[in-house]
């Protein structure tokens, strides 16, 4: 079993968090806007997102520790994915909620949604683990996609 470098795990989680909060406040008052828009049927009242959010965000940078150290010859390529991706994400929230453009934040979780699949392939090559933990996340952008589009078609 390969020894954790607890620091580096942590500077890797730390970072993707950092990053989540940073797009929040630009974002603005995400929690005032959510509580005045209509919402589709099977919307979680805003108190979830902030802690979905630091669980998948802890999982991501988990993933890409994982990638990183047990793939020296894709450092690179796993690290330009991760960032691509990671600020596809951090434009979301502030087209959608700081813009209130709900037709481009749809196209951008798609968009997401086709980096995030590519991460988990290549993070699996990796490592399946590093793969593995990234379906979460997946599944809460196709949810968040449902969620968005709802708000779109909703909020004309």
């Amino acid at each position: 079993m390969k020894r954790i470098r607890i620091t580096e795990l942590l500077i890797f989680i730390f970072t993707t968090e950092l990053i989540g909060v940073i797009s929040g406040i630009i974002a603005g008052n995400s929690f005032g806007i959510y509580s005045e828009l209509a919402k589709p049927p099977l919307s979680p009242p805003s108190g979830i997102f902030p802690v979905a959010w630091a669980i998948l965000y802890a999982l991501m940078g988990t993933s890409l520790y994982i990638a990183y150290y047990d793939d020296k010859d894709n450092r690179k390529n796993n690290l330009i994915l991760y960032g691509i991706q990671l600020f596809v994400n951090f434009m979301w929230s502030i087209i959608f909620f700081r813009f209130r453009l709900f037709g481009a934040s749809a196209i951008i979780i798609l968009i997401l949604i086709l980096l995030v699949i590519k991460m988990i392939m290549q993070f699996g090559k990796s490592n399946k683990a590093a793969g593995y933990i990234n379906i979460p996340y997946l599944i809460w952008l196709i949810y968040a996609l449902y969620l968005n589009t709802g708000v779109f078609f909703l909020n004309p």
